[in-house]
């Protein structure tokens, strides 16, 4: 769990939160971008039963504030800063309710993508400690606030959705039956990106992240680098960050096709990190759609210093998506990450073909 057990002094709490952290960071090093649970007989079915199970754990109460109609607004209404949220929330769910929340995580995620979520809600007691002087420091840095919720019911015929949100952390999940999973958007955060003070100084949540897109900027040649640098200044943040459109104009930077061997390698490498956050048969998916539209359409931009330690942005820009990082908050130790489908986000793409081939649902796919 996310480090807010109940122990018998502070001290003690403090001690066993870091080596927890501590822990969960050193298996990020070693565990592969992407497990293979390829055992389980069908991705979609075993979501939607961790997902009733999940409802099924949860009093009356809470199973109500936990579901919505799948057409609502709701489903759409995502965001990464810290505030509450709609759904129910870790620090309002008891022991085994806890346990099916987490098992319905495990069927969206990696083993590496798990491990790198609860790491980016564990940084909350970090920001709790070094934040102790806020009034609000209680409430708004907390590692169980982050909600649950299911949008339409699972395992039907119909689609049907759900998410994990919190600071820092927002996965989407929407299941169109026949027609796929869509995991975006998704976002991750790191505040602070790396851990400076203290027994857990250089600890990294996200850092293979930026350590792979430094390498490919340091390998490019000069005449590429000139091409891959867009401009001396970082923006504040993601461009495509919640309520903005993804349409940020033509694709910039140096092309893959226009990289060597060892250049191409690496950038795939590094959206392969990304993807790899989720279980093995979503992250082929992905993978397997930007190669369907070509490698060779897909751009590296960087902005920003190239010095570690100051303001900097990069982007990954394909046909079909685009990635974007952004370190530039809080002298430049504070990441955001998000991946979008350019035409599937809530899986508006496969929900327009469902609503095609279901005569039932025709018209019902407006405002996809």
């Amino acid at each position: 769990m996310p480090l807010n057990c109940v122990p018998p002094s502070h001290n003690y709490a403090t001690a066993m939160s870091k080596s927890i952290f501590l822990a969960l960071l050193a298996f990020l090093t070693i565990i592969p971008a992407a497990d293979a649970r390829t055992a389980s007989p069908s991705v979609e079915r075993e979501m939607a039963a961790a997902a009733a199970e999940w409802l099924e754990q949860l009093s009356p109460e809470l199973r109500s504030a936990a579901r919505f109609e799948f057409d609502g607004p709701e489903r759409r209404d995502w965001h990464f800063v810290p505030k509450e949220r709609t759904g129910v929330g870790l620090h309002e769910m008891n022991l085994e309710q806890r346990r099916a929340a987490h098992e319905l995580i495990r069927t969206a995620l990696s083993n590496r993508g798990y491990l790198k979520a609860i790491a980016i809600m564990s940084l909350e007691q970090v920001l709790r400690e070094v934040e102790s002087d806020r009034p609000d420091v209680e409430s708004i840095r907390h590692p169980a606030k982050y909600w649950f919720a299911v949008y339409g019911e699972p395992g039907r015929k119909d689609p049907w959705g759900w998410r994990i949100e919190g600071h820092h952390l927002s996965l989407n999940l929407t299941i169109v039956p026949g027609h796929g999973i869509s995991v975006a958007p998704a976002f991750l955060g790191a505040n602070p990106a790396e851990i400076r003070t203290g027994n857990m100084a250089g600890v990294r949540v996200l850092g293979q992240e930026e350590d792979l897109a430094r390498d490919l900027l340091g390998a490019l040649s000069p005449q590429q680098r000139s091409k891959a640098l867009i401009s001396e200044t970082a923006p504040d943040d993601v461009l495509t960050a919640p309520g903005a459109s993804l349409d940020i104009g033509e694709r910039v930077g140096v092309a893959y096709g226009a990289m060597k061997k060892p250049q191409q390698q690496t950038l795939r490498q590094l959206v392969r990190e990304l993807a790899g956050c989720f279980r093995q048969q979503l992250a082929r998916i992905e993978l397997q759609t930007i190669e369907d539209a070509g490698w060779d359409k897909v751009h590296f931009a960087w902005a920003g210093s190239t010095e570690p330690g100051d303001g900097h942005y990069f982007r990954i820009h394909g046909p079909e998506f685009v990635i974007e990082y952004d370190n530039t908050q809080n002298d430049a130790n504070h990441i955001h990450i998000v991946w979008h489908s350019l035409d599937n986000d809530f899986a508006a793409d496969a929900l327009k073909r469902h609503y095609e081939t279901s005569p039932h649902h025709a018209g019902s796919g407006a405002g996809e």
